[in-house]
């Protein structure tokens, strides 16, 4: 079964501009630390564009930038901006329904994965782009500090 990783590439990528504080990233740059394609960061900027999440500064020395303040972007945004999918989908094909199962499982199913989507997306909505980066910074300290280094 295929999964999707937009979700966590767009996070990180508007973590990364998180930290950059206002200096615009090249796709390059950021295709870079996400340790993919440019071709789809840029997909993902334009999808992060669309939802008011990022923007553009164009000419030299131009890229990406934050949109909105990072304590002002949830991770529901991010989610909803960058996937199309259900948290789970349903059966591809119709079950059989001359099986007792087979003939009542996905009107059963529709109501647990609806709530299942609603609790993720509830989750989400609870958390933002600061509190990912704030845990970014946070794991990088922990590392440093036991390796003996300050910062």
């Amino acid at each position: 079964m295929n999964t999707s990783s937009r979700f966590a590439y767009a996070i990180h990528v508007l973590a990364l501009l998180s930290l950059q504080e206002g200096v615009p990233l090249s796709s390059d740059m950021i295709a870079g630390s996400v340790n993919t394609n440019p071709a789809l960061i840029r997909r993902l900027l334009s999808m992060l564009a669309q939802a008011g999440l990022t923007t553009a500064q164009l000419g030299a020395g131009g890229g990406a930038l934050l949109a909105r303040e990072p304590k002002d972007i949830t991770l529901a945004d991010v989610y909803h901006a960058v996937e199309e999918a259900q948290l789970f989908g349903l059966h591809r094909d119709t079950p059989n329904p001359a099986c007792l199962v087979g003939r009542h499982i996905q009107e059963v199913l529709v109501d647990i994965v609806d709530d299942a989507q609603r609790a993720m997306v509830a989750s989400l909505a609870a958390r933002t782009l600061a509190d990912v980066t704030a845990g970014v910074v946070e794991a990088e300290h922990e590392q440093q500090h036991k390796r003996g280094g300050t910062s």
